[in-house]
């Protein structure tokens, strides 16, 4: 069994997407452990890429500060061995194939397997491709997870059935960023879901308050959170992590009220 399982152990999982190298790898690493002195069950780590489709302004402001400051893709390696010295929650990266394949993609996933990396997401592989890396996340234990969107319709139950680690459903159409109100009919997702898969599910996009998390985890196994984080890191910059670590005790309280 996947690693990914233990985030969901305990109740309702919250999960934190943080930009590597944003303001810089230390801060990173300073963030990811504050996260997950708070409660952080999961930690999403994002490579950055220079068009990261799925992202909204924020995210992809973060992309651009981090690889202003010259982020590299063996530099963030070594950030997670660092971190896996000490921080034990599953770890996966969200980023894009293009990442995967320009590094070569044997040599990426056999490095997170190496390193101690849980998963990969990648939003612009479409499930239909996804074969182009299956197999050898596959061979390095590393789980392919996949993605539901509100447009999956028909599809839901066959990527659900299919699915590892866990699967990340996507709340709303569009790309990522917070909004003041999620309006899709999740519960209907969920129960799609629910009907071909025994793998935990959450929800992300457009999720920044505690409200709007207590209500995503009452309808999943748990809520991620991206964008919020990514704000509060823009606004205190290297001084991020206490205020991170605020933010996400307070979205844990959230999820933790729905079990």
């Amino acid at each position: 069994m996947s690693n990914i399982h233990k985030a969901f152990e305990n109740g309702k999982a919250f999960i934190p997407f943080i930009t590597c190298g944003d303001p810089d790898l230390a801060t990173t690493a300073a963030v990811v452990r504050t996260a997950v002195a708070n409660g952080a069950d999961l930690i999403e780590l994002g490579i950055p890429f220079s068009d990261p489709t799925a992202e909204g302004p924020v995210i992809q402001g973060a992309n651009l500060r981090a690889l202003s400051g010259g982020v590299r893709t063996d530099q963030i390696f070594d950030l997670v061995r660092q971190l896996r010295t000490d921080v034990t929650v599953p770890m996966v990266f969200m980023t894009y194939a293009n990442v995967v394949f320009s590094y070569g993609a044997e040599k990426f996933i056999a490095t997170c397997r190496e390193i101690g990396i849980d998963g990969l997401i990648l939003p612009d592989l479409p499930f239909e491709e996804k074969g182009e890396f299956l197999p050898l996340c596959r061979q390095y234990g590393v789980d392919l997870i996949s993605l539901i969107a509100p447009t999956s319709r028909e599809r839901i139950s066959m990527i659900a059935a299919e699915a590892e680690g866990f699967l990340y459903i996507v709340s709303s159409l569009g790309v990522t960023g917070t909004r003041t109100e999620i309006t899709t009919d999740l519960d209907a997702i969920v129960r799609v879901v629910r009907q071909n898969t025994e793998i935990p599910c959450a929800i992300g996009f457009g999720i920044s308050t505690p409200e709007q998390a207590r209500k995503m985890a009452s309808v999943s196994d748990g809520a991620i959170v991206g964008s919020a984080i990514i704000k509060i890191l823009a606004r205190y910059g290297k001084d991020a992590a206490p205020y991170v670590g605020e933010y996400v005790r307070s979205m844990k309280v959230a999820v933790m009220q729905c079990d």
